[in-house]
């Protein structure tokens, strides 16, 4: 019993190779900034002519890249850490029950409660553009709305136009609105990130609230776990140092491209254009300071290390879970007209750039 319970403790780490972890630092840093920063400015610039089919691979590779990170990088890791022999025995209630699924389930909820409370202020904002009356919200008009006959019952719900088709089309036809060229919203739409409902005419709001909150969510989470991975790689071994860093390199910088590429197309009002290089910018930092906490702590309980790091992986976990299959996959695909509208190849060819996100990002965790 006394040889298992020194296991547990563990053993203060021999942070031989210096130079090395300080260098990491700086390494990953500018991987994460090339990563996260990279989409951002090519979409702000005019000097160069960008490819509006950049951002779609760019940003449908990234959706595969952060649902990859939360099941293979973050919720396997968890259920190690949290399932370990020490941490049952310092913690005797953590023994025999799924806490790591269980905190990630728990997280998921709480963030869909919190998007369903944010959705409210939207809606409500809307309504009150749109209506500028009471009577108009009023939910028995909206039942007795649903049962009145069409105006014209020629015309069937194929022939209605596309939403925002008599604002923005300009004498286009019935052509999917949209600059033709633009195919980062096949085949020319807007992002539907976040968006709970589709467009009625009139709303110009375009749930831009929700954009923002779904943004800061993925943000929160990608910074949230990224601290960890640098405390972990500033805390490994001798032997999984080298390894670790070079794959960490490429995690954070294909990450930083999935949260980039989200920066870079979201609809920022004039007076937040600033916004997404603050979010890059954070998200490029939070790895390095974790890497700096690692060397500075030094940690000698093996078990209180797994315990933290595992119900933090957990809450990480749930947060990209839900950011990555309901508002960057689902919206995207499910909720987006102009994607259901577009041709079956622009589909597949989106589902392929998610597929090869989540392939890189799977074989990366077989080193990290």
């Amino acid at each position: 019993m006394a040889d298992e319970a020194d296991n547990c403790n563990g053993q203060p780490v021999e942070l031989e190779r210096i130079g090395l972890r300080i260098g990491a630092i700086f390494i990953i840093l500018v991987a994460s900034l090339i990563g996260a920063l990279t989409p951002v400015l090519l979409a702000r610039q005019t000097k160069m002519h960008v490819p509006k089919f950049t951002f779609f691979v760019c940003k449908y590779v990234g959706t595969g890249v952060i649902i990859a990170t939360a099941w293979m990088h973050l919720l396997d890791p968890a259920v190690t850490q949290l399932g370990d022999p020490c941490v049952a025995q310092n913690w005797p209630s953590m023994g025999g029950y799924p806490w790591a699924l269980c905190i990630a389930l728990m997280t998921i909820m709480v963030m869909f409660f919190v998007e369903l409370m944010a959705s409210r202020g939207d809606d409500d904002d809307a309504h009150s553009h749109v209506t500028g009356s009471d009577s108009d919200t009023d939910p028995t008009n909206e039942v007795l709305a649903l049962k009145k006959p069409p105006k014209d019952n020629n015309k069937g719900p194929q022939s209605q136009p596309c939403p925002h088709t008599d604002d923005i089309e300009s004498g286009r036809g019935t052509s999917i609105p949209g600059p033709p060229d633009d195919v980062s919203y096949p085949p020319g739409g807007e992002d539907h990130l976040a968006h709970r409902h589709e467009h009625k005419e009139g709303d110009s709001h375009h749930g831009l609230g929700g954009q923002m909150t779904a943004i800061f969510i993925l943000e929160f989470g990608v910074v949230f776990h990224s601290v960890f991975i640098g405390l972990t790689l500033g805390t490994t071994g001798l032997d999984e140092l080298v390894i670790l860093l070079v794959v960490l390199v490429f995690h954070q910088m294909f990450e930083g491209l999935g949260l980039g590429s989200r920066l870079a197309v979201a609809p920022w009002p004039k007076d937040k254009e600033w916004l997404p290089f603050a979010l890059a910018f954070g998200f490029a930092l939070s790895t390095p300071i974790g890497i700096a906490a690692g060397i500075g702590t030094k940690p000698t309980n093996a078990a209180t290390q797994k315990l933290v790091n595992g119900i933090f992986d957990s809450i990480s976990a749930g947060i990209l879970m839900y950011t990555g299959l309901v508002e960057l996959l689902a919206h995207e695909f499910m909720f987006n007209p102009h994607m259901r509208r577009a041709p079956l190849k622009i589909q597949l060819f989106a589902f392929g750039c998610v597929a090869i996100g989540v392939t890189v990002m799977a074989l990366l965790a077989k080193w990290a």
